[in-house]
């Protein structure tokens, strides 16, 4: 039993052994024997490609006729030669190129088989992966993965040269003259390179690329002129270049126009970098008179993240002044974005030991905050905090040189939030104020101020109303509630004030009851009725020291509630007239004339909260040292926030009489075929009668007038008409009386009024109005975003800052000829006038007896602002006044600017009070603009005075 089963399993290792995938079934003598691992190459397949043999060599096996152990062999066997095939085929890649080569040509292709060389003529092109090569010739051998670009000779081209080699990786593209490239190793030499990295420009004699895409430059230059001759560059005698991250370069001079100059500098770096990096803040130098040489404005900036950022600022004084100063900005998208800047000074002044030495402290914070409105449709927060020191303007160098800045006399902050509960129409918000008077140094601060609100409802209105509405539903409400917490001090006392002594607290309520009513179809009736109610925390007592001679105040504190309530009606309507001219007098054009007449009439209530019951007033009598005696009337609460109710009856009548004139003609310019003309937008008067008044029951007359006649311009007068007369006491000084001027048979005296005009003038409206403009023409002047922003606070006229920067335009690289090929006389300009003029009642002056009648007094202001663009790139801007009232000039500052394609010069002097002149010439890239640059100022206590 053990010997067959021996010989049962040599058997099997025979067959297995003999076992091949070409072996036909048995036929005699014609069999042949296979050695095992043998491999089979048919004849036709010699000389050609191994994986064609390969794919053959099962071609003719016939599966069918095998039988289950020869077909298991098969398919064994196959998979094996699969595998084995595939890790020649992936050794054979590995030695070469990972991805198709693409390459096209205008002119021809030669390959040379001998060397397998392809030579590309006529503007080539090789593409591999994310590297783009175009050349006007192009030398490219696979075998050794290396491809070679140069130009063609060409005279008519610009350099001699046509189809120079532009090589592009990625976003780095290299203009060269020749180089030669490694596909597999990415390495690479170059001649004559130049690139672009972001502001800046990169050109080398030699240059070397490794495999991570950094190139070794020699006798390199660096500048930001795009011109291809610039204008001024960086002489490098050998740098490394990281794309998109920095230069590090040696020994470097500076060159302009093509004249080396003595400033060099051992070793640098420039940063390239697309995203926020951190880095050094060069600083400014300079001397100032009294604090001695100095370096500002030198730091360093904190790229924490995308979101939000600090930049670190620091000064230095040599005669011990220092200040440091820390800015930040952050945004996130779709919810807020703001800045913060926070500035503190030590100024030190004169020697240390001397009468003259003087040391300051100042500081300065500014916070803005905006929050998105799609953040939050029921939430917002919104700031702007601008809040400095009364000497931190006199004493920061930038402040020095901006008149705007130095003469501002007030600065306003605010933080305000507020959010809204739609469902029951509730609205919450807090805002805490702060105005600042940088001539005295007081402040007035509330904090907070928080208000209540609720929209206005109808608390008598059915939820499921049927038939007519009726006349109670009409009746509606709302209420409002503040809460204030505010104080008025200087500077120096704030942060040592009593919250209760010397803050005013205060919360008032305030609730509104009205109707709407309309009777016989066109009187539109408004009953009303108004409580408000105050709550105090303190009221003041006075008395009458007599010993002292003086008044003495009494504060206690605790709660006390002031209310008043007061009721009206009022009742309005519009009249229509209607008038169509005569077509034999004024023909068709005219077709109506439309006259709208609005009065209206209210009448308003409200009892006297003076009397005793209220305990609103009171009052004490003292004897002064003529003997007299004198009683003094005042109100507890007269000094709280919300003030006291009326110490007196009111029954107020009021009238108000409002016109308005149309006129509608044919317009062929409409669509409708016809438009309306405005003649008179509004003319109105208002007065108003108190029957319950002892003393001037009339109101003076007020008249308002808006004419609509220009287009881009409105004209607008309010005036002021006295209704009593003047009167002379016993001794001959006038007095305001009883009696009216009508009394006397005159017109209600005059009182006053003010109006402002500012326009501008330029090239393009003088042709438009004394000549046709050409169609063609698209010179016309938009407003510039150069120049100072007029939306902050400033002291500074909108109209005249903007009409300033008019005519300033975009400088093009090619003058405008004319049709003889001469250049063009082109010089924008702009002028712009503002004038204002004010015509009061001069109290101050003699008092005419005979007409009863004071003097006008007229105070009028003239400014004057305007820019010239003498040719590209030259602009000249002024700015003056005239003060009529001192009979000299106001404060004037005239600059004058230079675009030099990659430098830009200014000067800029401003006249007394504050004479000073500023020269600066910078590099315009801010990759530079720190470096290459050359300031000079004068400081106000050396200022030049020029006349």
């Amino acid at each position: 039993m053990r010997n067959k089963s021996i010989i049962l399993l040599l058997s099997m290792a025979i067959v297995y052994a003999m076992a091949s995938i070409n072996m036909p079934l048995p036929k005699g003598k014609r069999t042949k024997k296979a050695t095992g691992n043998a491999v089979i190459v048919d004849s036709l397949l010699q000389g050609k490609h191994p994986d064609v043999a390969d794919s053959s060599r099962f071609a003719g096996v016939d599966t069918t006729k095998m039988d289950s152990l020869q077909l298991a062999i098969y398919h064994h066997n196959k998979q094996i030669d699969d595998s084995i095939r595939a890790d020649s085929v992936m050794r054979a890649r590995s030695n070469g190129i990972d991805a198709p080569v693409i390459y096209s040509a205008d002119d021809s292709i030669v390959y040379d088989a001998t060397t397998g060389t392809a030579y590309l003529y006529g503007n080539s092109k090789v593409n591999y992966e994310n590297m783009k090569l175009a050349s006007d010739k192009v030398y490219m051998n696979l075998d050794s993965n290396t491809v070679r670009a140069t130009g063609t000779a060409d005279s008519t081209e610009e350099g001699g040269i046509k189809g120079k080699p532009i090589f592009t990786m990625g976003k780095d593209e290299y203009k060269t003259d020749t180089m030669a490239f490694n596909f597999k190793s990415k390495k690479g030499l170059i001649k004559g390179i130049y690139t672009e990295q972001q502001e800046g420009f990169l050109t080398g004699e030699v240059a070397k690329r490794d495999s991570t895409g950094v190139i070794y430059l020699q006798h390199g230059r660096y500048t930001t002129c795009d011109k291809p001759h610039p204008d001024f560059y960086i002489a490098l005698s050998r740098a490394k270049v990281r794309p998109g991250k920095d230069v590090v370069f040696g020994p470097a001079y500076l060159v302009v126009a093509d004249v080396p100059l003595p400033l060099a500098i051992p070793y640098g770096f420039f940063p390239f970098s697309k995203k926020y990096s951190s880095g050094f803040i060069m600083p400014s130098y300079g001397d100032e008179k009294d604090r001695g040489f100095y370096l500002r404005d030198g730091g360093y900036y904190f790229a924490i993240s995308d979101k939000w950022d600090l930049k670190l600022l620091g000064e230095i004084y040599t005669k011990g002044s220092w200040g440091v100063t820390a800015a930040s900005n952050y945004r996130k998208r779709y919810r807020y974005s703001g800045a913060f800047l926070f500035s503190y000074q030590n100024t030190k002044t004169g020697d240390k030991g001397l009468p003259d030495y003087a040391e300051q402290e100042s500081f300065k914070l500014q916070w803005n905050h905006r929050q998105d409105p799609k953040a939050n449709p029921y939430s917002s927060l919104a700031a702007s905090v601008n809040f400095a020191t009364l000497s931190y303007e006199r004493n920061n160098l930038t402040s020095m040189y901006n008149p705007q800045t130095l003469t501002q006399s007030t600065r306003t902050s605010s933080v305000s939030w507020s959010t809204t509960f739609s469902s029951i129409g509730l609205s919450l918000s807090a805002t805490t104020n702060l105005a600042q008077n940088m001539r005295d140094s007081s402040i007035q601060m509330t904090l907070p101020d928080l208000n209540i609100s609720l929209s206005r409802f109808y608390p008598f209105k059915r939820k499921h109303a049927v038939g007519k509405e009726r006349w109670y539903e009409k009746i509606s409400m709302s209420y409002t509630g503040q809460l204030s917490n505010s104080i008025s001090t200087k500077e120096d006392r704030f942060l040592h004030s009593n919250l209760f002594k010397d803050w005013k607290n205060a919360f008032q309520h305030s609730i509104p009851v009205q109707a709407n009513f309309t009777l016989f179809n066109y009187i539109n009736v408004t009953p009303s009725f108004n409580f408000t109610d105050r709550m105090y925390s303190k009221k003041i007592l006075r008395s009458w020291d007599g010993v002292k001679q003086k008044e003495v105040n009494d504060t206690t504190y605790g709660f006390h509630n002031v209310y008043n309530w007061s009721f009206g009606m009022s009742a309005s309507t519009k009249l229509y007239g209607f008038w169509t001219p005569s077509r034999k007098l004024f023909g068709d054009k005219i077709q109506a004339i439309r006259h709208v007449i609005t009065p209206q009439v209210s009448f308003s209530y409200s009892p006297n909260f003076g009397a005793r019951r209220y305990g609103y007033y009171d009052s004490y009598q003292y004897t002064d040292a003529s003997g007299n005696v004198k009683l003094v009337e005042y109100s507890p609460y007269q000094e709280e926030l919300y003030g006291v109710p009326g110490k007196y009856k009111t029954e107020m009548i009021s009238w108000d009489v409002s016109n308005n004139i149309e006129m509608k003609i044919k317009s062929d310019k409409d669509s409708t075929g016809f438009r309306k003309i405005s003649i008179i937008d509004e003319l109105g008067a208002s007065m108003s009668y108190n029957a319950a008044a002892d003393f001037h029951r009339w109101s003076d007359l007020s008249v308002r007038l808006r004419l609509k006649w220009w287009k881009n311009y409105t004209f607008s007068m309010n005036a002021q008409f006295a209704t009593y007369a003047y009167e002379l006491d016993a001794s001959g000084k006038p007095y305001v009386g009883n009696h009216t001027e009508w009394g006397y048979g005159r017109f209600p005296r005059f009182q006053g009024m003010s109006q402002n005009f500012s326009f501008t003038l330029n090239p393009e409206k003088l042709k438009k109005w004394f000549g046709h403009k050409d169609d063609t023409d698209d010179d016309k002047v938009t407003e510039s975003s150069d120049g100072p922003d007029t939306d902050i606070e400033s002291n500074m006229d909108d109209d005249l800052e903007k009409g300033k920067y008019a005519a300033k335009k975009k400088r093009g690289d090619i003058a405008e000829t004319d049709d003889n090929g001469y250049m063009s006389f082109n010089m924008p300009w702009s002028l712009t006038i503002g004038y204002g003029i004010t015509m009061r009642e001069n109290t101050a002056g003699r008092f005419n007896t005979r007409t009863m009648r004071y003097p006008y007094k007229f105070s009028q202001t003239l400014n004057v602002s305007g820019n010239i663009r003498i040719s590209d790139g030259w602009n000249i801007n002024f700015s003056s006044g005239y003060d009529f009232e001192n009979h000299a000039m106001s404060m004037t500052t005239a600059s004058l600017s230079r675009d030099l394609h990659c430098f830009n010069m200014s000067a800029s002097v401003v006249l007394a009070p504050y004479t000073s002149y500023n020269f600066t010439f910078r590099c315009n890239a801010s990759t530079l603009t720190d470096a290459l640059k050359y300031d000079k100022r004068s400081g106000i206590s050396n200022a030049v005075q020029w006349y």
